[in-house]
Formats: C-alpha cells, structure tokens, sequence
C-alpha cells in the first residue's frame, strides 16, 4: 500500500509556502518596480540568493537562525512557544525561502510594465497608495502575479535540500514527497520511486505548460 503523506504533507507545505511568497513577495515586487534607493542593488541580490547558492547551503542558514543556537531561535521557543526546526513549519519556512524569488522577478516585471500614468491619475482622483495597488497596479499585472505564484508553488512542491536540512527526513512528520522519493531509492524500491518521480515530472511539465500558455509574450 503506498503512503500518502509524502503527497498529502508536500501539498500542505506548499500552499502555505506559496501563500506566504504572494503576501511577502508581492510587497518586495512593488517595492523593488517602484522604489529608488540606496542599496537597491544589494537587496536584489539578497532576495535572488535562494536561486544560486546550494539548497543544502539555504538550509544551512535557516538551521542556524531557526536552531536553539540562535538568539532568534531561542527567542522563538522560549518566548513564544515556537518550535520550527524538524517540523513541518520548518518545511514551510524552507519552501517560502527557496521559492519566493521565482514570485518575485516575475511579479515585479509584471509591474514594472504597469504605465505609471495610470497609477498616477487615480493618486490624483484621490486613491491612496493601497488603494492604487489594488484597483490598478494588481489588476494590470495579474498575469505576472499569476505566473510567479505557480512557479513559487512548483518550486516548493520539489524544495528538497533546504527542507531536509531544516525539516529533517520524519515519516510521517517531515517528509515530503522529494525526500521520499530518495528514501526509496536509497531502500531499492525502484517501483515506488517511479511512481512518485512520474508524479512530480507531470506536475512539473503541467506548471511549465500553464505559464507559457497564460504569460507568454504578456509583460
């Protein structure tokens, strides 16, 4: 009988994680298309990080701010009760990390291609900045905002390094569909390891297909 948790947890982990990278990610893609100031450059790397250094390196970083070794994370289970590493919270975290930059450079083209004279006009009928964003910059740039929403929700349904490192390999606790599918491979269990692989391939050629059918040549 084939366990189901590894699907049912990475699913989990991975909206919460892309709900995460929406909220978060969206007020970095404004603030980066809309802002000039010193160190902008610096921040943009910051930000992009997750897409260049090792997994394993990322999941490194959140073990040590996260871990009791930490200032912040003693903070977080001494103080307010919260325990994130070997944790399926601690899943999210890596997740929302690793992903939320592939929301990001989309989303923040997207409104980068919003004309600004639009925003500009309803400043002027009396909107503030909240209000711009949502009636104008959001609705303008939707297509964007969609297609890095999917690719963050694809890139933390395949989140392995950084999850292992921070999250741990816990049957039926911490461990997703990616480390699964190394389990069984380490176990010989070529069989189960096909069928979970060929689940995450046709996710993945799925995700790829949807956003060069509703982005392509968009923003």
């Amino acid at each position: 009988m084939i366990d189901l948790f590894p699907l049912y947890l990475t699913l989990k982990v991975s909206i919460v994680a892309t709900f995460f990278s929406i909220i978060i990610g969206l007020c970095l893609a404004w603030f980066m298309a809309r802002k000039e100031f010193v160190g902008k450059g610096f921040l943009d790397a910051l930000i992009m990080q997750p897409l260049v250094i090792p997994p394993t390196v990322l999941g490194y970083y959140l073990l040590v701010l996260l871990g009791r070794s930490s200032v912040f994370g003693r903070f977080l289970e001494d103080v307010l009760g919260i325990t994130l590493v070997f944790t399926w919270k601690g899943a999210v975290i890596a997740a929302f990390v690793a992903s939320m930059p592939l929301f990001v450079r989309p989303a923040r083209a997207a409104i980068e291609g919003v004309d600004k004279n639009f925003e500009n006009a309803a400043r002027l009928l009396g909107k503030n900045e909240w209000e711009v964003l949502k009636t104008i910059t959001i609705p303008l740039a939707w297509r964007g905002i969609l297609a890095g929403s999917v690719m963050a929700f694809a890139r933390a349904t395949g989140e392995f390094g950084a999850t292992l490192m921070v999250a741990g390999n816990i049957p039926g606790m911490t461990q997703t569909l990616p480390i699964a599918i190394y389990d069984a491979v380490q176990m010989g269990n070529t069989g189960l390891a096909n069928l979970m692989v060929g689940i995450i391939t046709l996710f993945s050629f799925s995700v790829i297909y949807f956003v060069n059918r509703f982005t392509k040549g968009r923003y």
